[in-house]
C-alpha cells in the first residue's frame, strides 16, 4: 500500500537488539511465569502511571473482568458503561454474567456524556467503566464525585490510553482500579497478548493477584471465587520493560501526526477530532463522516490503509441484539456510522500523512452531501 493503517515491523525494527537481548535473558533464565521479569514491569508501570501497584494479565480483556470482581461485581449486577468502544468491557461484563448498563456518548468527543452518566449512576449500577477511547482520557475529574456521591467505583478502561495525563495524573491512576492491554497495536504493545491492572488499594492489589491465578491464597488453595488463569508472561513482561522508557516520546511523534492531520486536511465532509493535548495520547486519529464509507473506498482505492472503530455498537451486536432491543443509543448509533481511522503510528513519516490529507482533500462527496457534524 501507498500508506498502510499500521506498520508494527518499523517500531519493532528500531528497538529489536534490546528486545532480543530481553528475550534472551528470559530463556537463559529458565524462568517463565511469575518471575522477576514481571515484578520488574509491574513495579516500574506502577510507579508511571502513579499507582501503587500493578498485576500483569493475560490481556486487556480479562484486566477488566477480574478489575470487575475484584470490586465484588457478580452475576446478575449491572456495570454502567459505553457502548462504542468494541464490545471489550461489554465481553467483560457478561463474562461474570453482569448485565451491561449502557450509556450514551457526547458526540462532541465521542467519551463518556457527564449527563449520562450522573442519570445511570444514580440507579447504583455496581460499578462504572469509564472507557479512555481513541488515547482522550474521558472527563474522569466530572465523573468520580459523581459516582462517589452513589457508592459506585469506578473502573478505567485505559487499554488505549497509556501515558494520558490531566491535571498531574495518569490514566489509570484516578479510579478504583485502571485497566490496560498490552496488544501489540497499543501505544505500549507487547509482542503478544498482555494486560494489566493498576491500584493504589492494597485489598484490591491483593484481589487481582489472587484472581488471576485460579484465586488462590496459597498454591492449590483457592479461597477467592471467580478466579482464573490469567497471567502476564515473563517474556511480554520483559519486552514491555524494553518499550516502556520510549512511551513517551512516542506518544509526542502521535501528537505530531495528528496536528499535522488537522492543518492538512481541508475537507468539508469530514469533521476532525479536536486537538491533542496532554490527555490524548492518540492511540487512533479519528475522524467523523456522513459518507464514511465511500470516502474508506475512495482510500483504499488509492493505497491508503484506514479502518473502523467501531462500526456496531454493543447493543446492536447480532449476537446480542434481541437481548438489548429496547436500548436506544441515538448518539453512539450515529457516530458507529460516522467514525473512520486513519493510519497513526509514530514511525508515520510526514510525507505519509500529507499524502493520506491530499488524497482526502481530493474526495468528491457530492453524491451523498456534506457531512454531518
Amino acid at each position: 500500500m501507498a500508506v498502510a493503517f499500521n506498520d508494527l515491523r518499523r517500531g519493532i525494527g528500531q528497538a529489536q537488539p534490546a528486545l532480543e537481548a530481553a528475550a534472551l535473558r528470559v530463556l537463559r533464565s529458565g524462568w517463565f511465569v511469575l518471575g522477576d521479569a514481571l515484578t520488574q514491569f509491574e513495579s516500574t508501570f506502577a510507579a508511571y502511571c502513579g499507582a501503587a501497584d500493578c498485576v500483569g494479565m493475560g490481556n486487556g480483556t480479562d484486566a477488566i473482568e477480574l478489575a470487575l470482581r475484584a470490586l465484588g461485581v457478580v452475576a446478575g449486577d449491572r456495570v454502567a458503561c459505553v457502548a462504542n468502544a468494541g464490545f471489550y468491557a461489554s465481553t467483560a461484563v457478561l463474562a461474570i454474567g453482569a448485565q451491561p448498563q449502557f450509556v450514551d456518548i457526547d458526540p462532541a468527543t465521542l467519551l463518556l456524556d457527564v449527563g449520562q452518566a450522573q442519570e445511570a449512576v444514580r440507579t447504583r449500577p455496581k460499578a462504572l467503566v469509564v472507557t479512555h477511547l481513541f488515547g482522550r482520557l474521558a472527563p474522569i475529574e466530572a465523573l468520580l464525585p459523581l459516582a462517589m456521591q452513589f457508592g459506585v467505583p469506578v473502573v478505567e478502561d485505559c487499554a488505549q490510553a497509556h501515558g494520558a495525563e490531566r491535571q498531574g495524573m495518569r490514566a489509570g491512576a484516578f479510579g478504583a482500579i485502571g485497566c490496560f492491554s498490552f496488544y501489540p497495536t497499543k501505544n505500549l504493545g507487547a509482542l503478544g497478548d498482555g494486560g494489566a491492572c493498576v491500584t493504589s488499594d492494597p485489598s484490591l492489589a491483593k484481589r487481582l493477584r489472587a484472581l488471576r491465578q485460579y484465586g488462590w491464597a496459597g498454591k492449590y488453595r483457592i479461597e477467592t471465587a471467580g478466579g482464573r488463569n490469567s497471567r502476564l508472561d515473563e517474556l511480554q513482561a520483559a519486552l514491555l520493560s524494553v518499550r516502556l522508557p520510549q512511551l513517551d516520546a512516542a506518544n509526542g511523534r502521535r501528537r505530531e501526526i495528528a496536528a499535522r492531520y488537522a492543518a492538512r486536511i481541508h475537507q468539508p465532509a469530514v469533521a476532525l477530532p479536536g486537538p491533542a493535548g496532554a490527555d490524548d495520547v492518540v492511540h487512533l486519529y479519528v475522524l467523523r463522516s456522513g459518507c464514511r464509507d465511500r470516502l474508506a473506498a475512495h482510500l483504499r482505492a488509492r493505497g491508503i490503509g484506514c479502518d473502523v472503530h467501531y462500526p456496531v455498537p454493543d447493543h446492536r451486536q447480532p449476537a446480542y441484539r434481541e437481548r438489548f432491543a429496547s436500548v436506544a443509543l441515538p448518539q453512539t448509533e450515529r457516530a458507529c456510522a460516522e467514525v473512520l481511522s486513519l493510519p497513526c503510528f509514530p514511525e508515520l513519516g510526514d510525507p505519509e500523512i500529507d499524502e493520506v490529507a491530499d488524497v482526502i482533500n481530493a474526495f468528491d462527496p457530492a453524491a451523498t452531501g456534506s457531512a454531518r457534524a
